[in-house]
């Protein structure tokens, strides 16, 4: 089953989020089968690939709790 999560980038009290595409019993920071945007929790800064974004969730992939929050945000969803 795949999951739309984030993956953490960024230093040490500095994080900064990728948005990508894993499967269920890969690590945190584990083989990414695809990146969807980054969000940045320092400055409140995101930004997603809605046709990509669009295109897994029509495909059945499932957007875990802070994720989907996250899309509510945005504009298009």
């Amino acid at each position: 089953m795949l999951k739309m999560r984030f993956k953490r980038c960024g230093r040490k009290k500095q994080p900064f989020y990728k948005i990508v595409v894993m499967d269920v019993k890969t690590k945190r920071d584990g083989k990414v089968l695809e990146e969807l945007g980054f969000y940045n929790p320092m400055t409140k800064m995101f930004h997603i690939n809605h046709k990509k974004t669009i295109k897994r969730l029509d495909n059945g992939v499932q957007p875990t709790e802070v994720v989907k929050n996250l899309l509510k945000k945005s504009p298009l969803f």
